[in-house]
């Protein structure tokens, strides 16, 4: 994961870290159903905050929040996730930080998109 945005883990009360993870998993799993399984890759703290404010401006509504399934990033336990609009719009945040941020390193010639063949095929992506 990248971005500037990070959670203060030792910080947050029980319920706030419940709803980070919710928000996280929730745009994590938004960007493999509207994207595809090798997008979540893009998943990011940043984006995450789109989820969050969405949210927050819009009030939680019955439908907001589904249980997923185990997944090893959450110790193979279930969980509730956010989804909905505010999932979405942070899958399409994240996507347009990742690209943004691969066009910023081909542009700047960083770590291995100095290559051309490396660099040619990262501006396709």
């Amino acid at each position: 994961m990248f971005g500037i945005v990070r959670p203060c883990a030792h910080r947050l009360a029980g319920s706030l870290k419940t709803e980070w993870t919710a928000h996280l998993c929730g745009l994590c799993l938004a960007l493999r159903s509207d994207h595809g399984q090798f997008s979540r890759v893009v998943t990011n703290y940043d984006g995450l905050i789109v989820s969050v404010l969405t949210e927050a401006q819009t009030g939680r509504t019955a439908g907001q929040r589904r249980t997923a399934g185990p997944c090893p990033l959450r110790g193979m336990r279930t969980a509730p996730v956010a989804r909905g609009e505010g999932a979405r719009l942070a899958a399409a945040v994240s996507l347009v930080l990742a690209s943004a941020k691969i066009r910023d390193h081909v542009a700047d010639g960083d770590g291995l998109l100095r290559r051309r063949p490396l660099a040619a095929a990262a501006r396709r992506v």
